[in-house]
């Protein structure tokens, strides 16, 4: 079994946030990690991993280990016109290298033949799922500006802000790379709202639709919270344009703020609570005011 099969075996194995699972692969590799945390050869002792702790975790994933085959996970995402990328190949997202818990692989669906742009190259947008008529119209004018300057938008397929993002990305595409990315919080195959379908099947057209989590997965909270971190590392900006006092895309922008990259938020009403998030990020310094995709632009040149 190469790295390759092993890393996604334990992309169905581990959560995202797996720090037992994570040290294993860090200390062991991928194929000692799975032989492990299977059963498959004996624990040996390593010094950042408690006996008491590795034994837990042996017992957590044991529901899991009859599940794994991922010559068929690997076959599966062939099927959908898709792959699996691993840190070292020549298409693996350099912003994934400064995360502290970067993701064992990346599944995607669509066109990689253009790769994934530099986090100097991109930028996410995020915000509230029940977006306001200003974060809409906002979200479209950003978005197609900055696919028109031919920066790659990132945002996470959901209703709402990130929605607008991808369509007016699409919209305003200017060829030569990818216009926008779809992060997803489950399996590359489960487009998750069932409603942004026909948006994911577009993306994947022009662009690529990724998740670390193997194919069939189903999104669950935790996931979606997960996820904002592999939107913020493809990144070089992440702009909240729109988003309550207590958000999933502050979530993102705390994360992209983690890793040293730019955080930048949209002001609207004072009566509005959809912009609470935003004009909180502005007062605690967090983040920068823009308000065109110009200022953006400025920001990833800096």
């Amino acid at each position: 079994m190469n790295d390759r099969i092993a890393r996604a075996a334990l992309t169905r194995l581990f959560e995202p946030n797996d720090t037992v699972g994570r040290t294993l692969v860090g200390r062991l590799g991928a194929y000692a990690a799975l032989r492990l945390a299977t059963g498959a050869q004996p624990a040996p002792t390593l010094p950042d991993v408690t006996s008491e702790d590795l034994t837990d975790a042996v017992k957590r994933w044991a529901p899991r280990v009859p599940e794994l085959d991922p010559e068929r996970d690997l076959a599966t995402i062939e099927r959908l016109g898709g792959g699996f990328l691993i840190p070292g190949d020549e298409h693996w997202p350099a912003g994934m290298d400064d995360l502290p818990d970067a993701p064992l692989g990346l599944w995607y669906r669509g066109n990689i033949g253009n790769g994934i742009p530099d986090p100097s190259k991109c930028a996410a947008l995020a915000g509230s799922r029940d977006r306001t008529s200003y974060g809409a119209a906002v979200t479209g004018d950003i978005a197609y500006g900055l696919a028109q300057r031919g920066i790659c938008v990132i945002a996470g397929l959901a209703y709402g802000i990130d929605a607008h993002a991808h369509r007016a990305a699409l919209a305003g595409s200017a060829g030569g790379g990818p216009a926008t990315i779809a992060v997803l919080a489950g399996g590359v195959d489960r487009d998750y709202p069932s409603g942004n379908a026909d948006l994911a099947a577009a993306i994947s057209g022009n662009g690529l639709t990724l998740s670390e989590l193997p194919p069939g997965s189903a999104p669950t909270r935790y996931r979606f919270l997960q996820r904002n971190r592999i939107i913020a590392a493809l990144a070089g900006v992440t702009c909240v344009v729109e988003a309550r006092w207590r958000s999933g895309a502050l979530n993102t922008a705390h994360h992209a703020e983690t890793i040293a990259r730019h955080v930048a938020a949209v002001p609207g009403s004072v009566h509005s609570a959809n912009s609470a998030g935003c004009h909180r990020l502005l007062k605690e310094g967090g983040a920068v005011l823009v308000s065109d995709a110009a200022e953006l632009a400025e920001l990833l040149a800096g």
